[in-house]
């Protein structure tokens, strides 16, 4: 058994984990752990105190008993937001707190950029554009062109997270540049993990989903190689990348 830590702020998309689990088979466990007092806002001056080592550091004691061998920080606003070098940092104080391999949903697109070995990327983000031009920032520092960003500039995550397949792929198709070998959805109050193989078959490339990459990004960590064409062809890919 192989059991992923999942910290993850508010009640938005949660469900899309319990699907993704049932996908990967009956030896892998998502455990999902809330942090308190946070929410994936879509605005630049929240990510400082949504992803506070002390607010991370209070939440990982569930994960521990639980029994997780690695955890996944899955805000993507509450680690591009502190910029390469700051999350960095974050997640090295979370993995010091937790006692386990750590890591962040902004680290994990662009891992999971370098597996799929693509180059150019274009961003769909129902942010606003500051907050989506950041994304494209972080993605760029980690060595990823990025062909071009689309925000939506969608109002809350509670918004966000009533959004269907319908709608994920207009963002997705609203999205997709000339040259960009894959499209990125960095929100996780965007479910998605039932329309990941629709997207992808609907653009004719890969495409990654905030959701999706972070349990990707846990067993990453874990050295757990999971072949389930169902989340997209990140999960059909070999060897997985080592940072």
């Amino acid at each position: 058994m192989t059991a992923l830590g999942i910290l993850y702020p508010g009640h938005f998309a949660e469900d899309d984990y319990a699907r993704i689990e049932q996908l990967l088979g009956s030896d892998i466990r998502v455990d999902l752990v809330r942090v308190e007092g946070a929410e994936d806002a879509h605005r630049v001056d929240a990510p400082r105190e949504m992803g506070s080592p002390e607010r991370l550091a209070a939440s990982v004691e569930g994960l521990r008993l639980a029994g997780a061998e690695t955890v996944v920080w899955a805000a993507p606003s509450g680690g591009f937001g502190y910029g390469w070098e700051g999350a960095q940092e974050q997640v090295r104080a979370l993995a010091v707190a937790a006692g386990m391999l750590a890591s962040s949903t902004s680290f994990a697109f662009v891992h999971a950029v370098r597996e799929l070995g693509v180059r150019r990327v274009a961003v769909g983000a129902p942010y606003a554009q500051d907050s989506a031009d950041l994304f494209a920032d972080f993605l760029r520092a980690g060595g990823v062109e990025v062909a071009g960003v689309r925000a939506a500039g969608a109002g809350t995550p509670e918004e966000i997270a009533g959004w269907g397949e319908a709608e994920t792929l207009a963002l997705a198709r609203a999205a997709d540049a000339s040259g960009a070998e894959a499209v990125v959805l960095p929100d996780i109050a965007l479910h998605t993990a039932a329309h990941v193989p629709l997207l992808e078959e609907s653009l004719g490339k890969p495409v990654l989903t905030a959701n999706q990459v972070t349990v990707w990004e846990g067993l990453r960590l874990a050295d757990r190689r999971v072949n389930a064409p169902e989340l997209g062809a990140l999960f059909t890919r070999e060897p997985i990348v080592q940072v």
